[in-house]
């Protein structure tokens, strides 16, 4: 058999491509122009430059979600991604317009918080169907009979209408809602007024004008725990990225995508602290936007969290540049350990130290879903750094099985601490209330630029029903050492060092509490 030609070859590829094209709706978006910024200033204008860049990973995900929510018999989709991500783009732009070419009659009504949003995406929709790939690919083209931005057609029956989500939806009815950013910003956010009026006019709305079997989907930053997929998640939603069934009984495709990676199950396989789109982005990108702790955690993290708490005051976390000089102040350390590296849950250890004044200030943190011996490295640097007057763990928690290890490591490191335990009782709030006392008072100081520092309030301000409390739990142990140490109280509960191996000098345990903190010498 001989060789195709050249031009055989081509023509051979490029139907390949619109086979592929019609599909799947990956390879559509690689096979249209995808439309980015407008070529003039002129806001009715219709001509847009390609984008200017390649299809990244997270959009793929983004464009795989959006089919299986079309094509599913009552789809129900959440988008969480950070500003800038362009998940607008493939999801409220791209992916209709697939739709509308592929399904002859498909109707689309696209929502967002306000009609001029709604009509800047079917501007750029219309762009899409004007291009000749997108007549080669489906033999459509818009229809002469309707040309508005916000309401228009294709000459095989499909449909598109846009509007605000407040403006009141009625008349028509889709296959495909696509609600995109319904909550304007973050004024609009913090209204209660403006929630209520948002999460009403989608369930008396936006969900009567969906056909049977339509489907839904939301594409958003979080802004605030009540927001719209707030009111629809279910309690103790931890980011999770999968099938979820949510408050109004329907089973709900989640995909959570933060700006950097913090869970093991992230969707794009990130490790943990890696950025989302470094093509693209980067790295110092990020660095601005994570000085503002509600702004980082809600709209980068997806982790919404209110402006202040009901145990914790936000007013109560200051800032400082410069701690005082170490040696003015009283040091302590903690540790709340997680039972598995990879259960979902954090190690934390902290070291707080006391100025002469009594306050307190967060000197050092480390916080990581890992193996034991990697935390109990990080726990060794930490005493080594900071040599504090003593550390607090609870009671049981690695008693059996790491401890020995641990202690082990202390030795060959000779990272010598009096470390003291104490019994897991009451609810995390009781035990937290000695730290939360001393914050009422004095406040807690935390480096101005850590890069812990936004998921450090965030926890505190949701605290305690927040998804993770592992660093207020660390800093309740922190109080509760405090307490018993400045009081001169003997322990209740003393932590016991099993023998070291042969050749190991053993860590004195010393029973005059003055002398606690003084480097002992082996």
């Amino acid at each position: 058999m001989k060789s195709l030609k050249p031009s055989q070859q081509a023509a051979a590829q490029e139907l390949l491509r619109r086979r592929k094209a019609r599909q799947s709706l990956i390879s559509y978006a690689r096979y249209i122009e995808v439309p980015g910024a407008p070529t003039t200033g002129d806001e009715d204008a219709e001509t847009f430059s390609p984008v200017e860049t390649v299809i990244a990973p997270h959009h793929e995900i983004i464009l795989a979600a959006t089919q299986r929510c079309i094509e599913r018999h009552s789809g129900r989709t959440m988008l969480f991604l950070p500003p800038g991500s362009a998940k607008s783009t493939y999801a409220s732009v791209v992916a209709p317009t697939w739709a509308m070419g592929s399904r002859p009659g498909f109707k689309v009504i696209g929502v967002s918080y306000g009609s001029d949003l709604s009509r800047k995406f079917g501007r750029r929709m219309r762009s899409i169907a004007k291009q000749p790939a997108f007549k080669t690919l489906w033999g459509a083209q818009l229809s002469t009979e309707s040309s508005a931005a916000d309401e228009w057609a294709l000459d095989n029956g499909s449909e598109y209408m846009g509007g605000g989500i407040l403006s009141g939806i009625t008349g028509n009815r889709a296959d495909f809602i696509p609600i995109d950013d319904p909550i304007k910003g973050r004024q609009e956010a913090d209204s209660e007024v403006v929630r209520k009026s948002t999460i009403e006019a989608y369930e008396d709305d936006i969900l009567t004008r969906l056909k049977p079997g339509g489907s839904l989907m939301i594409t958003q930053t979080r802004w605030n725990e009540a927001d719209l997929a707030g009111s629809l998640l279910p309690d103790g939603y931890a980011g999770e990225t999968g099938m979820i069934v949510c408050k109004d009984g329907k089973e709900w495709e989640v995909i959570c995508i933060p700006a950097q990676a913090e869970r093991a199950d992230d969707p794009l396989g990130r490790k943990i602290g890696e950025y989302i789109w470094p093509e693209w982005f980067p790295a110092d990108h990020w660095d601005v936007f994570k000085r503002m702790p509600r702004t980082w955690s809600a709209l980068y993290q997806q982790r919404p969290s209110p402006e202040s708490g009901d145990y914790f005051k936000a007013e109560w976390v200051k800032s400082f540049d410069d701690a005082p000089a170490r040696h003015t102040m009283s040091i302590y350390g903690a540790s709340d350990y997680a039972v598995t590296s990879d259960g979902g849950d954090y190690t934390v250890h902290v070291v707080v130290g006391i100025d002469p004044d009594g306050r307190m200030y967060l000197l050092d943190m480390w916080r990581g879903q890992t193996s034991s011996d990697m935390w109990v490295e990080a726990f060794c640097d930490l005493v080594l750094k900071w040599r504090p007057i003593g550390w607090a763990e609870e009671t049981g928690q690695i008693k059996s099985g790491v401890g020995p290890f641990l202690v082990k490591r202390m030795i060959e490191r000779k990272a010598y601490v009096y470390r003291e335990a104490f019994p897991t009782r009451g609810d995390k709030a009781v035990r937290a209330q000695s730290i939360r006392g001393r914050m009422a008072m004095n406040g807690l100081y935390v480096p101005r630029d850590a890069e812990w520092k936004s998921d450090l309030v965030s926890e505190m301000m949701s605290f305690p029903v927040g998804v993770h409390d592992d660093q207020v739990d660390a800093l309740g142990l922190v109080g509760q050492l405090m307490d018993r140490m400045q009081s001169g109280e003997r322990p209740a509960v003393k932590v016991r060092k099993p023998e070291p191996p042969p050749g190991y000098a053993s860590i004195p345990m010393p029973e005059d509490r003055s002398n606690m903190g003084k480097r002992i010498k082996l």
